[in-house]
């Protein structure tokens, strides 16, 4: 593609990183396919390519964004599956997020809008905040309907996702090193994160004890949110700030007692960390170390996959339906480890059709965006439904949150799944609601 930026603007290293990602696009046209709001709406400015040409106009002309562009970039999911089907390897995942932060900074936003986009960017990032949050959301979902019909839809989309009620605090809140329980094999930082600690404690207690089981230190040095919410939705003096003080708590470990991987559970959250270094690179103070930061950074399951596990009871034919979290399998690449985690230890694992396809939660998109939300998490629950599972394993809080809204197969996190087989207790999800098949599996689980 061509493009005509001026020596001033390509100053700015973000035009010039713009340009170079807008000049690797040939127009072929193969993102249309995997888009998913291509897919439902089938509108060309809805497909990445429409996007890219949306954003160069914009940017070529240094110019405030208008309603138009705004609409489409809203309505893009930054699932990244473009970027595992463009041949000539377009990094769309930049080029969006600078035209995020380009709308953030230029565009007037509706009365509504900016001030449910400030709510989230204030209370989702703050465990304390949004556990407040959710007990009040538990009083006014009755009245979810009501927003709904007087055209409040992300509030009534909020209502309807906050959980019937709020499990007990994650340990990690209070301890911060979690010893070993074998012979001491290498020591790892968890990111808890902002949302997970909060509404699925679970899922980092299930990490904690499958690594200290195989003889991994952990430890929980994280200052809370990633900065990865903010960031995608434009806010980036945010974003950077948040990656800041994750880099500095993890530095002060890194330089101290060593850290041989970050890892991260949410999968979302992951590849924002993957990419600090990219969104560090000019701050000359945390350049280097965000780079160390990135290259340290590990998905749960990417790191599992180098372990031994040692399998201490047997899955007996529990099937699992795998849904393939968008941000790991198209952000961070990781499309085999936690399947093949799975098999390994037992489960019988399942692809879901269209598995390429977001299921519509992506980040604060389910709240923003509800009815196109509404529409894929249908779509990708009726594929799971398909395969008739005993449960539905994903490596993303927000996936899991997006799906169990709209099925009554249990959702659970796939580590959850390694520490039930390895010895650990079984995930709350699953208890009394499985199938004919995990009814098996649970007599043969209690021999």
């Amino acid at each position: 593609m061509q493009t005509s930026f001026t020596l001033a603007q390509l100053a700015d290293p973000n035009i010039a990183e713009a340009d170079r990602i807008l000049r690797t696009c040939v127009h072929c046209g193969f993102c249309t396919a995997t888009c998913p709001t291509y897919v439902l709406l089938g509108d060309e400015l809805d497909s990445p390519r429409g996007r890219i040409y949306l954003i160069k106009d914009m940017l070529e002309h240094d110019r405030p964004a208008t309603a138009e562009v705004v609409k489409h970039i809203d309505r893009c999911l930054s699932c990244l599956a473009c970027m595992t089907t463009c041949p000539s390897g377009v990094h769309y995942m930049h080029l969006v997020d600078h035209a995020r932060a380009h709308i953030e900074n230029t565009y007037a936003r509706p009365r509504v809008d900016r001030l449910l986009r400030a709510l989230l960017a204030r209370v989702l990032p703050n465990n304390d905040l949004l556990r407040r949050a959710l007990a009040a959301a538990r009083l006014g979902k009755p009245f979810a309907g009501l927003f709904a019909a007087l055209g409040l839809k992300p509030v009534a989309a909020m209502l309807r996702l906050a959980p019937a009620r709020l499990p007990a605090k994650f340990a990690g809140s209070v301890r911060r090193l979690f010893p070993p329980c074998a012979p001491r094999r290498g020591r790892v930082a968890l990111l808890t994160g902002c949302v997970s600690p909060v509404i699925a404690p679970a899922i980092n207690a299930a990490a904690i004890r499958v690594l200290t089981r195989h003889g991994i230190e952990v430890v929980v040095a994280d200052e809370g949110c990633c900065g990865s919410l903010v960031h995608h939705m434009g806010r980036a003096p945010e974003a950077l700030s948040a990656a800041r003080r994750q880099i500095d708590a993890w530095t002060a470990e890194i330089e101290g007692e060593g850290l041989d991987a970050i890892l991260v559970t949410a999968s979302g959250c992951g590849t924002t960390v993957k990419d600090y270094g990219y969104l560090l690179r000019t701050d000359e103070t945390y350049a280097a170390k965000a780079l160390r930061v990135s290259r340290l950074a590990k998905d749960i399951s990417e790191y599992l996959s180098g372990l031994e596990l040692s399998s201490e009871r047997d899955p007996a034919g529990l099937v699992v339906a795998y849904h393939s979290a968008c941000s790991l399998q198209h952000g961070q690449k990781i499309a085999r480890a936690p399947k093949e985690l799975l098999c390994k230890i037992g489960f019988v694992v399942k692809d879901v059709p269209e598995g390429h396809l977001c299921c519509g939660s992506a980040g604060t998109y389910n709240m923003l965006q509800p009815e196109l939300a509404r529409r894929l998490r249908e779509r990708k629950v009726g594929n799971i439904e398909k395969l008739k599972p005993d449960v539905i394993a994903a490596g993303n809080i927000g996936c899991m949150t997006q799906i169990a809204a709209g099925t009554v197969i249990p959702v659970v996190h796939t580590a959850e799944l390694i520490d039930w087989a390895t010895g650990g207790p079984e995930p709350e999800a699953l208890a009394g609601k499985r199938g004919s098949n995990a009814a098996a599996a649970s007599v043969a689980l209690a021999k």
